[in-house]
């Protein structure tokens, strides 16, 4: 709270969030940001929220989110985020392992998902709504003697107003606290089993804010206007800590002009983020896998259109910024190609202004691994998007690739006041590489109520390991490999990482929207795949129908048509091939593969919230089809 007041102090009157609502702007300085929050903290008391309690926040990415979260910390409890795509038994299943006294919901339907819960959450003491479309004549209907009181965000707000003197309780409290106290819950998005409660220390959040500020020199430095677009889920670290810490660090200890955190419409994943790219041109910008591949996407699409001259000063325009992007990254030859500057300045700037991103010095991408084709198109147009890696055990961030720093493949050098180690076994990982293992003042303090598991994550040592498979270049730069869960072990007892396996079949078929690769305690190799489709525009849902790229491969409209279409199953049998002479043992050939009825979703169950394949909620899913790949071979 400490960084919050001093951020406060320093820029009072500057503009700190901005979020459109009913057609417009709606503004709060730092000082109005900082006020409000207090008079949520001050209502939290007088609701009875406890030292190290928790308060639990599910909805979209707003203001309140923001203030929900920080007013908690206030008061010495714990933040809690829920995915707003979470039903209600896993709602539940947070609310009551962290001991929720609060949960702050957006709008009726996610209240909806809480009401019901009311009696089986003892501890629970209110329920919040934030949605200005409701009023608290309409919320008090829900009144149910016994049970926690349901209020709108306002009168929260007019509690901690008329109540000033709770103030100093509140300062009270904030004096308490000790950097090894617990502020924030994560919950990890659960890929096996339920989720597990990462515990993240004052001391972590804000001492891994001012490092990653140290390998973003430009951001936040004198002068400058900064501004960023919060979009991705807030229950998420990555998005807590650039969208918030990072921001509210920048203003308390960087000599800055300002920095603007704009809230993008909660439709942002349909179809409005571009709209709202462009109209607050961000300085910095941080899309996960899914968001640069759907914007790669519409950017083709609309290169197909164009044909002639216009067409040919394109392509060369790409072609130089892309070669030019090369002799820029660590290892590079340091030689631009002729023209570069006129090639990005004049040509592909226009291109940037379109996309909303001509202003953007950071362009960054983590939380689930990309694919190098996706990073090189970037690349040509003249915006290279840099790789972190991280995990919400590290506090978000482990490296980040600076843009004067940086290699298409890596995720970049560790941050300052941190270590690597990577940990080979001998007969598990190739030569070279190991697992990722690292320790620093970002580190977690450990799972809620499960001290065995954070005693299995962090060694003797206070090396924290991650499960990813990796490997350090002479340049200090990481490269991920694969998973150590995710290893499949043959029939033969060879140990195969499917990642490097299913990029390189979607790099020779980018057909392929997700792949699965099949093997583990089987005599040969198989493969799920799931083919691009068209995306419904209202639910940002995959469709059943083949996306309009994919339609002259065969006769095919649909997916159920594609997976028995001769003209398809060659296609990618080819692709199979292709991938296949680039492997580098006969253990990792793929020998069959089916094509699915529909793509991975969120909705559908194979995807976690930030995009992660559930590879175990998959093979049981397609339990039929996977057996029938074997069975067919006896």
């Amino acid at each position: 709270m400490e960084v919050f007041r001093t951020a406060v102090k320093r820029r009072g009157a500057t503009d700190a969030l901005k979020v459109e609502r009913f057609g417009q702007w709606q503004t709060w300085t730092w000082s109005d940001f900082y006020d409000e929050t207090m008079m949520a903290a001050r209502a939290f008391v007088q609701l009875g929220v406890p030292r190290f309690g928790s308060v639990n926040i599910i909805g979209v990415n707003s203001p309140e989110w923001f203030m929900s979260n920080l007013a908690a910390i206030a008061v010495g409890a714990k933040a809690a985020g829920i995915y707003s795509t979470n039903g209600p038994e896993a709602c539940y299943y947070i609310a009551a392992h962290s001991e929720a006294s609060v949960i702050v919901a957006e709008n009726l339907e996610q209240l909806a998902k809480l009401l019901p819960l009311r009696s089986r959450l003892p501890a629970l003491k209110a329920l919040v709504c934030w949605d200005h479309r409701v009023s608290q004549d309409q919320l008090n209907r829900y009144r149910q003697r016994g049970l926690a009181s349901v209020l709108h965000w306002r009168t929260l707000i007019d509690m901690g107003r008329k109540d000033p003197v709770l103030q100093r309780t509140v300062d009270a409290r904030i004096a308490q606290q000790k950097p090894g106290h617990c502020c924030t819950l994560i919950y990890t998005s659960g890929t096996t089993g339920q989720p597990k409660a990462v515990m993240i220390s004052h001391d972590n959040i804000t001492w891994t804010a001012r490092n990653v500020l140290r390998l973003l020199p430009r951001y936040g430095t004198a002068g400058t206007s900064d501004r960023t677009v919060s979009y991705l889920p807030l229950s998420h670290v990555a998005a807590q800590m650039l969208d918030l810490h990072i921001p509210m660090s920048g203003m308390a200890f960087e000599d800055a002009k300002q920095v603007q955190i704009y809230f993008a419409r909660p439709d942002a994943l349909r179809g409005s983020l571009l709209n709202t790219l462009k109209t607050v041109r961000p300085t910095v910008f941080f899309g996960v896998p899914r968001v640069w591949e759907k914007i790669e996407e519409k950017m083709k699409e609309f290169g197909k259109s164009k044909k002639g001259v216009f067409k040919v000063i394109a392509d060369w325009a790409k072609r130089v910024a892309l070669e030019g992007s090369k002799a820029e990254e660590v290892g590079g030859s340091g030689v631009l190609p002729r023209f570069h500057r006129l090639a990005k300045d004049l040509i592909l700037k226009q291109v940037h202004k379109a996309l909303g991103l001509d202003q953007c010095l950071f362009c960054l991408t983590g939380a689930a691994p990309i694919s190098q084709s996706t990073l090189a198109y970037f690349a040509s147009l003249g915006l290279p998007v840099c790789e972190l890696f991280g995990m919400s055990e590290c506090s978000g961030p482990q490296t980040v690739s600076p843009v004067d720093y940086r290699r298409i493949g890596s995720c970049g050098p560790t941050i300052p006041g941190t270590e690597i180690m990577i940990q080979h076994v001998k007969g598990r990982d190739p030569p070279g590489e190991g697992e990722v293992c690292f320790r620093g003042r970002h580190i977690m303090m450990g799972y809620l109520h499960q001290k065995e598991e954070s005693a299995a994550a962090i060694d003797e040592f206070g090396y924290l390991h991650s499960g990813d498979v990796g490997r350090v270049d002479e340049h200090g730069m990481l490269y991920i490999t694969g998973r150590i869960k995710e290893l499949l072990v043959t029939s033969g007892g060879e140990n195969i990482a499917p990642a490097p396996i299913e990029n390189t079949l979607k790099k020779e078929l980018p057909e392929i929207s997700n792949c699965v690769l099949i093997g583990d305690k089987r005599k040969f190799n198989s493969m799920l795949i799931c083919l691009r489709t068209e995306i419904d525009p209202a639910t940002n849902e995959p469709t059943s129908r083949l996306h309009p790229d994919l339609l002259n491969i065969g006769s095919s409209q649909v997916l159920s048509e594609a997976s028995r279409d001769p003209r398809w199953l060659a296609y990618i049998r080819a692709g199979i091939d292709r991938a296949n002479r680039q492997a580098i043992s006969r253990a990792q050939l793929i020998q069959k593969f089916v094509i699915l009825p529909n793509d991975f979703s969120v909705t559908t169950g194979e995807l976690t919230p930030t995009l992660k394949i559930k590879r175990d909620f998959v093979a049981k899913k397609y339990h039929d089809l996977i057996e029938g790949m074997y069975s067919s071979s006896q």
